[in-house]
């Protein structure tokens, strides 16, 4: 009678075995098919008002629709650059701080543009500085070293005369202690994404030097762009392209519906402030728009400024560079 009820309890411990598998093989096979592409991570997570595609198009389930698993994550240029050079990241999102990777060997490619102008450099009350040219010897604080706000800065100063990489001294601080940074004279200004300069202009008392969303060196044109890694292309495309059509729904849904789209972005604590009305005033200036052959000229017209600032090989030719990097995912 033993041996019968340890083998019972085999026979049903088998079953239960077997019933559990079975029952999650059923499981993953659903989840592969909602996903047609599986899992992907996008480094997304900046905090800024401009990252909206990704928060849209997550929130909104356009990532979903495209057969993508999207998880958001946060972390440094650095991470980025290892992430998109190992194949963990598929896609990035930024402006022309990746145009000089681009030329030192890294295998990107611009695949569409964003939207316009989402940065600003502001000045703290009564600052003596008036104009770009006044920021000779300056310390300016940014984000990080090489990121968006600093390659914006970089052409504003080298457009004024200045050379970027010894005219002036870069401090990088995490975004929500610049402020503190120019408090303690650590700083003389600082370029960011907004809301962050805005925010430090609405609470602060602090002036705008440059707002790239007016500023005719900026206006008008992409200051973010969506790029892809070249060997995902050549490997995945149809994955790319569906996550460059999911970004291109965020934007056109984001134009139609900016207002929810900043309380998306407060609700879901994307971004550092609850004012619904500055956060909607600051979506509607930046012009969500996915691009294909604008952005491709507005690689052009960047690397053009570009050439100022000493970061780029000297003779760039804008045109071929902007043909070498540029690659129309939708209509291959």
């Amino acid at each position: 009678m033993g041996k019968f009820k340890r083998l019972l309890s085999l026979t049903l411990v088998c079953a239960i075995s077997v019933f559990v598998t079975g029952c999650q093989k059923n499981v993953d096979q659903a989840v592969n098919s909602e996903y047609k592409y599986g899992k992907l991570k996008i480094q997304a997570l900046s905090g800024a008002v401009c990252g909206a595609p990704a928060y849209v198009a997550y929130e909104k389930g356009f990532f979903k629709e495209e057969g993508l698993d999207v998880e958001l994550v946060s972390g440094t240029l650095d991470e980025n650059k290892t992430g998109l050079a190992t194949g963990e990241f598929v896609v990035t999102n930024g402006d022309f701080q990746w145009f000089p990777s681009i030329q030192q060997g890294m295998n990107l490619k611009v695949i569409g543009g964003l939207h316009k102008g989402c940065i600003k450099i502001v000045l703290p009350p009564n600052s003596p500085i008036k104009t770009a040219a006044d920021l000779k010897g300056k310390n300016i604080g940014v984000d990080e070293i090489g990121g968006t706000p600093m390659s914006v800065a970089t052409i504003v100063l080298a457009n004024a005369g200045i050379n970027p990489q010894t005219e002036v001294t870069w401090k990088p601080y995490p975004l929500d202690q610049l402020n503190e940074a120019v408090s303690k004279g650590e700083v003389d200004a600082f370029a960011a994404w907004d809301p962050f300069g805005t925010l430090a202009v609405e609470n602060n008392g602090y002036t705008v030097l440059t707002d790239i969303s007016t500023d005719p060196l900026f206006k008008g044109k992409s200051c973010c762009f969506l790029y892809a890694s070249e060997s995902q292309i050549k490997e995945n495309p149809d994955k790319v392209k569906a996550i460059a059509r999911a970004y291109q729904k965020a934007d056109a849904w984001i134009k139609e519906h900016p207002e929810e789209t900043a309380q998306l972005e407060i609700d879901k604590k994307y971004i550092a402030s609850d004012d619904i009305k500055l956060v909607t005033q600051l979506i509607k200036s930046y012009d969500f728009e996915y691009t294909t052959d604008t952005a491709k000229d507005d690689i052009s017209y960047f690397v053009k400024k570009l050439d100022k600032t000493g970061f780029l090989k000297d003779n760039t030719d804008p045109d071929q560079f902007a043909n070498d990097t540029y690659y129309d995912i939708l209509k291959s």
